[in-house]
């Protein structure tokens, strides 16, 4: 589990913030089913759009305002929700038990990888439906990881960040790292050093075999953070999440996106 129903994005406004039109949407899949959304659009677009991908809990408020802090910053953001197909379209009429994971396990153990690959299409044509000249995903946990799979080519990403996405195999299934021959997009990979749920050599290995695919990626290791660290109650990882969110910034302002070599 990564961010309880309170939490909150550490993300000031910024001085020169643009004024914002968000809200609630619904996108229908490929396969036909229609899932909860959150789009955030700034009056004047002035970078990649964002496609925003959750922790484990789904669509909840710490990624609608993470949206529109982006949408403050000029990128388009949407973020989206995953468990249209075992729970209905709308997060905001389940009940509150459903993020524990007792109520919620049976709904992860139903996600797939086609049905996942067609909400993240459908949420990435809904951003370059806003004109948005290239997207970039961003995730958070169980996000992350999804986030590190956009990087391979059928999605047409420009890059993808991942807070703390556990990059290895699961239960069988394989995880980035096994699925890093084919990933080409920049990433960028942010870890909590205090993160025990992520060893460090789980992430020393998804490095090398990154590495190994020639895909250009940056990893930022911050020593004493958890595994949720960027977050305002997180005070005293502020400085670590200061700096999060400067890098997320630089990376899709672009320059600072890794190149191939």
């Amino acid at each position: 589990m990564c961010y309880d129903a309170d939490a909150v994005p550490p993300v000031p406004a910024p001085t020169d913030r643009q004024s914002v039109q968000a809200g609630p949407l619904t996108l229908t899949s490929g396969d036909g089913t229609e899932f909860a959304a959150f789009l955030a659009l700034p009056a004047h677009s002035t970078g990649p759009g964002v496609l925003v991908l959750p922790d484990n809990r789904g669509l909840s408020g710490f990624y609608r305002q993470t949206a529109t802090r982006l949408a403050e910053h000029g990128h388009p953001a949407l973020a989206l929700d995953y468990f249209g197909r075992t729970a209905g379209g709308d997060p905001e009429k389940r009940a509150p038990e459903f993020g524990e994971m007792p109520n919620l396990l049976p709904h992860l153990l139903a996600l797939t990888p086609d049905g996942l690959d067609a909400d993240l299409t459908a949420g990435i044509d809904r951003l370059r439906a806003t004109g948005a000249p290239e997207v970039v995903a961003l995730g958070f946990c169980f996000g992350g990881r999804q986030a590190f799979r956009t990087a391979a080519p059928r999605f047409g990403l420009a890059g993808a960040v991942g807070f703390y996405g556990y990059p290895d195999a699961i239960n069988g299934s394989p995880g980035p790292t096994q699925l890093a021959a084919g990933l080409t997009a920049p990433i960028l990979a942010l870890w909590g050093g205090a993160d025990e749920s992520i060893p460090p050599a789980t992430v020393a290995a998804f490095d090398a075999a990154l590495t190994a695919a020639g895909c250009p990626h940056i990893f930022m290791n911050y020593p004493q953070a958890p595994h949720n660290f960027f977050e305002l109650g997180a005070v005293e990882h502020s400085d670590a999440a200061r700096d999060a969110w400067q890098r997320l910034l630089d990376f899709l302002a672009g320059p600072g996106r890794p190149r191939p070599v």
